[in-house]
C-alpha cells in the first residue's frame, strides 16, 4: 500500500525532481516506511515517478519505482495485487526475470506482454502509473471499484497525478477555480463523484479506467464493466453454497501479508461474516477492533461483542464523544475537497485506534451494494409496484398519509422515512435515487444556491447513469448505481482516507471481483426477499455467527450529528456557517442557511444532514481557497 505521484511533460518541459519530492512530502502518511522518486528524459518527454511506500509484501526488497529487465518499463503502484503469485509464475515460465518479491514488479512485465490492458488481468485494488519509455507515453489505471483513488491535472503540455489532493497540488501551478457542477453535485451527495473535483483543473480516474498519456493528447477508456445480466440458473441452496465459497477464498487471498493483521468489527452481518471466515482460516486468534458511541441509539458495540467472543479474538474498542468533532480540521485536509459523511469521524478514530496494533484491516464495505442491505433496495421495489396504482388512488393515498405522519425531529425517524419514500414514490428511477440518497434536492437547494452558482450536473449524471440500467429490475437497477455511484463516490473515499491518513491498509473482501460478478447475476429475489435484506448471504453464514448477528436490521455506521449541532457543536457551526466570510462568497442564500439552522435550533425539522453538507464546505474553503489565496496576498505585498 502506497501514495504515488508523477508527472509528465512534454514539448521541451522538464519535470524537476523537488516537484518530485514537494508531492511525496504531501503525501507520506500514506506510505511512511519508504521514498522512491525516479526522473526520466526520453525524446520529447520528461517524466518524474514517485511513491511512499507501506511495506506489506516484500517489506524489504520491494522499493517502487520498479523497472523492467532493460529499464524501458517503470512502474509505481498504490495498492494490493491478490492473484500476483499466480501471475508471477507464467511470466517466469515465459522468461520474465524478477528483481524483487513484490506484488507491484508483475504489472512491468504484464505491460510489457500485453500493453496498457494488462491491468485487466489485476486481481486487487490499485492505483497504477506506468511510463514506457519506448512509446513514450504514461499509462493510468484504477481497480474495478475504485478502492484506491488517482486524481489528475492536464493541459496540453504535461499531466500530473496523485493519491491525494495534498500530493496534486504541491506540483504547484493546479488551477483551483470552483467547479459548480462539482459543487451540485457535492450538494446533492455530500462528495464530488469521478470525473469531477471540487477543482475545475483537478480530475478523477474514473474505477475501472485507463488514461494513456503521450505527446499527442490524453486518452481514457474503461476496462471493464460488472453486468447484472443474463440471470443465473441456480438454487438457492447451491447459490448459498457459492457465495459462502467465493467469500472463504476473498477472505484467503487478503490475508497475504507480512505484518500484523487484524479486522474492523462493527457487529452488522458484512464484517461479523469476515470475522467469522478469518478465525476459520488463521492460526491464531483474529484481533478486531470497534467503535461505539455514548448515545445508545448508535451504538452497535454489544454486538461487535458477541461476535468477538464467540470466535475469542483480541477485541479492542473505542468510544467517540462529541469531542471527536475536534478531529475536523485534519479530515478537511485529508479529503482535500468538500466531504460530508459524518461517518469519516468514527472511520478515522476507528483507524487510528487499529493502526496501533496492525498494519492491515479487514473491513465489510460492499456487502450492501451486493447483496441490498440498503433500506432504499426495498423502497425501489416498492415504489414500481405502487406506480401501477391508479393516479387518483396514489394522491388520494399520499395527501391521506402526509397528514397523519407526525413531524419527525431527526431523519432516521420512521415518519421521516415514510415521507421521503412519499416524495418520490411516483417518479422515474432516477429521480428516486436522488431523492432518497441525496440532501439538497429540488426546492430547498433552488433555494439554498444563488443564481449565479446554480447547476443541474446531479440530475443529468444520475439520469445518465440509469438510462443503461432500464433492462434490470427495481432492486438490481438501484445496486448497479450504487456500485457505480455510492460506493466510489462516498464510502470508498471514506475508507482509504480514514485508513492512509493512519498508515493503515484496508481490505475488501466483499469487493473481491469473482464474488461481486457471482452475486450481480444472481435473481435479485435472492438478494432481498420481502423486506429482509442480503437473504442469500445470511443464508449462506448464518451458521458462522452468534444467534441474533445473522437476522439484525441494518442500522448503518451513523453518527448523532443532529444531536451535537444542537449540542457542543452549535456556536461551531453559527460561527462558520452564519458570519460575514461565508456570506459574501456569493453561493448561499444567507436568509435560507440562517432558515435551516434555526429551525434545526428549535427542533422544528431536522437539517442535520443540510447544515453538516454546508459546515464541511465552508472548513474546506477556509482551509484551500482562502489560505491560499491570503497567502497569496501576503506574498504580494512582502
Amino acid at each position: 500500500m502506497c501514495g504515488i505521484a508523477g508527472a509528465v511533460a512534454f514539448g521541451g518541459r522538464r519535470v524537476e525532481e523537488t516537484t518530485l519530492v514537494a508531492m511525496c512530502d504531501a503525501i507520506r502518511h500514506r506510505g511512511p516506511d519508504d521514498r522512491g522518486v525516479r526522473t526520466f528524459a526520453r525524446g520529447a518527454a520528461s517524466v518524474g515517478l514517485g511513491s511512499q511506500r507501506l511495506s506489506i509484501i516484500d517489506v524489504a526488497g520491494g522499493h517502487q519505482p520498479i523497472p523492467n529487465e532493460d529499464e524501458s518499463v517503470w512502474v509505481v503502484m498504490n495498492g494490493e495485487i491478490y492473484n500476483f503469485q499466480a501471475l508471477r509464475r507464467g511470466l517466469e515460465a515465459r522468461g520474465h526475470r524478477f528483481r524483487t518479491a513484490s506484488d507491484t514488479e508483475v504489472a512491468v512485465h504484464l505491460y510489457e506482454e500485453r500493453g496498457e490492458s494488462c491491468v485487466a488481468d489485476l486481481d486487487g485494488m490499485f492505483a497504477i502509473a506506468i511510463w514506457d519509455a519506448r512509446r513514450e507515453r504514461l499509462v493510468l489505471g484504477r481497480d474495478r471499484f475504485g478502492k484506491k483513488p488517482l486524481l489528475y491535472a492536464d493541459d496540453a503540455h504535461r499531466l500530473r497525478f496523485a493519491s491525494e489532493f495534498q500530493g496534486l497540488l504541491a506540483s504547484g501551478d493546479v488551477a483551483m477555480d470552483l467547479d459548480l457542477d462539482a459543487l451540485d453535485a457535492y450538494l446533492t451527495f455530500m462528495a464530488v463523484p469521478a470525473p469531477l473535483t471540487i477543482y475545475r483543473g483537478v480530475r478523477k480516474l474514473p474505477p475501472a479506467s485507463l488514461l494513456v498519456r503521450d505527446a499527442s493528447g490524453t486518452r481514457i477508456e474503461p476496462y471493464w464493466r460488472l453486468s447484472y445480466l443474463p440471470k443465473r440458473d441456480i438454487t438457492e441452496a447451491a447459490a448459498a453454497a457459492q457465495v459462502r465459497t467465493l467469500l472463504t477464498e476473498a477472505v484467503r487471498k487478503r490475508l497475504i501479508s507480512e505484518v500484523p493483521l487484524g479486522a474492523f468489527l462493527s457487529g452488522g452481518i458484512d464484517s461479523s461474516a469476515v470475522v467469522a471466515v478469518m478465525a476459520g482460516l488463521d492460526a491464531g486468534p483474529v484481533k478486531t477492533f470497534s467503535i461505539g458511541f455514548e448515545d445508545a441509539d448508535y451504538n452497535e458495540l454489544p454486538y461487535a461483542r458477541r461476535v468477538a467472543e464467540r470466535y475469542r479474538t483480541d477485541h479492542h474498542e473505542f468510544v467517540v464523544a462529541p469531542k471527536a468533532i475536534e478531529v475536523l480540521p485534519t479530515l478537511v485536509r485529508h479529503y482535500g475537497e468538500p466531504y460530508a459523511d459524518s461517518s469519516a469521524i468514527p472511520s478515522f478514530y476507528l483507524a487510528r485506534l487499529t493502526r496501533q496494533h496492525v498494519t492491515v484491516a479487514l473491513n465489510g464495505d460492499g456487502g450492501d451494494e451486493a447483496f441490498a442491505g440498503y433500506g432504499w433496495h426495498y423502497a425501489s421495489r416498492l415504489a414500481e409496484r405502487w406506480r401501477h396504482v391508479p393516479a387518483p388512488v396514489r394522491a388520494l393515498s399520499e395527501a391521506a398519509l402526509r397528514g397523519v405522519l407526525p413531524s419527525a425531529s431527526e431523519r432516521r425517524a420512521m415518519s421521516a422515512r415514510v415521507a421521503r419514500f412519499l416524495r418520490a414514490a411516483g417518479a422515474g428511477r432516477a429521480e428516486r435515487y436522488q431523492a432518497w440518497l441525496g440532501v439538497f434536492t429540488g426546492d430547498l437547494k433552488a433555494g439554498l444556491v444563488r443564481a449565479a452558482a446554480r447547476r443541474d450536473y446531479a440530475a443529468r449524471a444520475v439520469e445518465a447513469l440509469f438510462t443503461p440500467l432500464a433492462p434490470l429490475d427495481a432492486v438490481d437497477a438501484f445496486l448497479a448505481a450504487d456500485t457505480a455511484w455510492y460506493l466510489p463516490t462516498d464510502l470508498l473515499v471514506k475508507m482509504d482516507i480514514a485508513t492512509m491518513a493512519n498508515s493503515l491498509e484496508a481490505r475488501s473482501p466483499f469487493l473481491d471481483r469473482d464474488l461481486v460478478e457471482f452475486v450481480a447475476r444472481l435473481p435479485s429475489r435472492f438478494k432481498l426477499r420481502g423486506r429482509r435484506s442480503k437473504w442469500i448471504l445470511r443464508r449462506a453464514v448464518a451458521d458462522l455467527l452468534p444467534p441474533g448477528i445473522a437476522s439484525r436490521a441494518k442500522r448503518g455506521f451513523a453518527v448523532p450529528v443532529g444531536r451535537w449541532l444542537r449540542g457542543e457543536l452549535r456556536e461551531f457551526v453559527a460561527d462558520h456557517l452564519l458570519d460575514r466570510r461565508a456570506a459574501e462568497r456569493g453561493l448561499f442564500e444567507p436568509a435560507v442557511v440562517r432558515r435551516l439552522f434555526d429551525e434545526h435550533q428549535t427542533g422544528r425539522a431536522d437539517h442535520a444532514h443540510p447544515l453538516w453538507v454546508l459546515l464541511m464546505f465552508e472548513l474546506w474553503h477556509r482551509e484551500f481557497v482562502d489560505a491560499r489565496v491570503s497567502a497569496a496576498a501576503d506574498a504580494v505585498t512582502a
